[in-house]
């Protein structure tokens, strides 16, 4: 199977309309885009060396780069929904810590091949919910798939990525919450913890 058909079978097919805008281009030293840039320059060396490393390893290369990137802890509350509130704090940091190697796995098993692919950050535009920050993958033959940076900026003023989008409009999120909210009433936040470990696990086991 190829690249990027892996890559738009592996994200998630739920829509989260997001407000049109004109999209700007983004000043050199932007903020929000410099971030993605930085985000892009690790993971595109990691691709090039992937079919050389095993998962672990790659996993262990954009484990600090997807820290620095994502608010993993807000898309983690995001994710689980108002029930948030209710779990206790035990539970708040295993869910977290879990879907945090769980977005890492992901990303070390969905990106783990380079044939040429490269990223462009084409600018960026107002959302009601943060910036964001519009992006292409461009396969090796030209063909562009959007990637777009919904971000906000954290308690310390980093900007970081609280959700990605395909298209402009598949999130990344609303998909997890889709599937997270019948795990919670099933088996609560015990069900959705060992849930993202044994997804981790088959992740592992599927990639070389």
């Amino acid at each position: 199977m190829s690249f990027s058909r892996r890559l738009v079978l592996a994200l998630p097919l739920a829509f989260l309309a997001l407000r049109r805008s004109i999209v700007v281009a983004a000043e050199p030293g932007a903020a929000p885009a410099a971030v993605v840039e930085r985000f892009y320059a690790v993971l595109l060396a990691a691709m090039k060396k992937a079919k050389r490393l095993p998962f672990d390893e790659r996993y262990n290369r954009l484990a600090p780069t997807i820290g620095q990137t994502f608010d993993l802890g807000l898309m983690t509350r995001v994710a689980v929904g108002p029930g948030w509130a209710q779990i206790a704090p035990q539970q708040q940091q295993r869910l977290t810590a879990a879907f945090a190697r769980y977005t890492i796995s992901v990303y070390a098993s969905r990106f783990d091949d380079w044939s040429g692919e490269r990223f462009e950050v084409l600018g960026l535009a107002a959302s009601p919910n943060g910036t964001v920050v519009n992006t292409n993958l461009i396969k090796s033959n030209g063909e562009k798939i959007a990637l777009n940076y919904l971000m906000r900026q954290d308690s310390t003023g980093a900007w970081k990525v609280i959700d990605v989008y395909l298209s402009g409009a598949v999130s990344e999120l609303a998909t997890r919450r889709s599937e997270f909210v019948g795990v919670l009433q099933k088996g609560g936040a015990e069900g959705l913890a060992q849930l993202l470990e044994q997804r981790i696990a088959a992740l592992r086991a599927g990639s070389t």
